[in-house]
């Protein structure tokens, strides 16, 4: 693969329109708090959408927009080749897959095409502006081999004259349909059709070997293994008959119902403190503990947990019984709980509960978890 450098022409200035800018910010609210740098794929390619590819001010104006160094940015455009680092076609910018599986299967002669149709040389645009082509690394289509990508669609199961056609119709303004150009085939299934598991005696329960669609020897064999079992069985309770009774001896049975009474009974030992309501008639906003949303918030308030106070001095035992009341194991610990409650309880903030108390935060508007 080409070694992949910003273009030597650039614009002075790069912003995001107010639509796109509105949806860069709804974008970097998805992740946590210190962790805005995961949004900076999704802005370059919605950069990439605006301008028709990324320029050096839209790198630095996202980097800054995520307190990232420029760097870091560049890094990330540069190694993924869906980024254009230079002006491409206006109706088009045609990858061509050239990797091994593709190479087989024809991949040379599309090149071919996009040199007879587009430009000699890669990234050059055509005459009129409107097209551009590249050769890229593993598109990831391979069974469909050989295929392009055209910005975010894939064309696959190519051959030169579908190409060719492919780049009329896109000349001409024509709708394409992404996806197998190949008549008949459904996705990745065999172009042919099936070719494993099509004998009818699979589905039909004709080899199912007990019960319903077995044969008639089958269930021969099953009655007679079910006789010799039955006979077996009878000879073992006649030879225990046949025992001096006073040697037997007699043992009573134990019943099963008295372990689970008494694990429940353990289990309740375990609770924490609980409250029949909460101090003073206010509870504490339980949701501004991350895990905690409005249905767990709820059903830790059925059980008597109103207070950060009582969720911070929660042990293991306690937590345990929690456990088995919420339907749920390691949460608590997994997402510190009693970690954030006992800040909480002292009258500190813990990132998250900003967020909350900002409304940046699902849950703290009520939603469903």
């Amino acid at each position: 693969m080409s070694v992949r450098r910003l273009h030597s022409e650039q614009p002075a200035s790069f912003a995001f329109s107010a639509e796109n800018m509105e949806w860069a910010k709804h974008t970097i609210g998805k992740y946590p708090q210190g962790r805005q740098a995961s949004a900076v794929i999704p802005l370059l390619m919605r950069a990439q959408e605006q301008e028709g590819w990324v320029t050096q001010p839209a790198i630095e104006y996202i980097a800054d927009m995520l307190s990232m160094p420029y760097i870091r940015v560049l890094e990330v455009a540069t190694f993924y080749t869906q980024f254009q680092l230079q002006p491409v076609g206006k109706k088009a910018h045609i990858q061509v897959c050239g990797t091994t599986p593709c190479q087989l299967r024809g991949a040379e002669d599309l090149i071919k095409v996009c040199k007879n149709k587009i430009a000699k040389q890669q990234f050059a645009l055509s005459e009129d502006g409107n097209f551009s082509w590249e050769e890229v690394e593993c598109a990831g289509a391979c069974v469909n081999a050989p295929m392009v990508q055209i910005f975010k669609d894939t064309y696959e199961d190519l051959t030169p004259q579908i190409l060719e056609d492919l780049i009329a119709k896109i000349e001409r303004g024509e709708e394409i349909m992404p996806g197998t150009q190949q008549p008949g085939r459904i996705h990745s299934a065999p172009a042919g059709g099936a070719v494993t598991l099509s004998d009818p005696s699979l589905y039909d329960g004709s080899m199912v070997r007990y019960g319903l669609g077995a044969s008639m020897d089958q269930e021969t064999a099953s009655c007679d293994l079910g006789a010799k079992a039955s006979d077996a069985a009878s000879e073992k309770k006649s030879a225990t008959k046949a025992k001096p009774a006073s040697k037997a001896k007699t043992t009573k049975p134990k019943s099963k119902a008295a372990a689970p009474v008494v694990e429940e009974k353990a289990l309740e030992e375990t609770a924490p403190a609980l409250l029949d309501g909460p101090s003073g008639g206010v509870a504490d906003d339980l949701k501004q503990i991350s895990g905690v949303g409005p249905v767990i918030e709820g059903k830790l308030n059925a059980m008597g947990v109103y207070h950060f106070a009582q969720v911070a001095a929660w042990t293991e035992e306690n937590c345990a019984f929690v456990d088995s009341k919420l339907s749920f194991k390691g949460r608590i610990a997994r997402e510190k709980w009693i970690e954030q409650a006992k800040i909480l309880a002292g009258g500190g903030d813990t990132d998250f509960s900003k967020r909350v108390e900002a409304g940046e935060v699902a849950s703290s508007k009520g939603k469903e978890e």
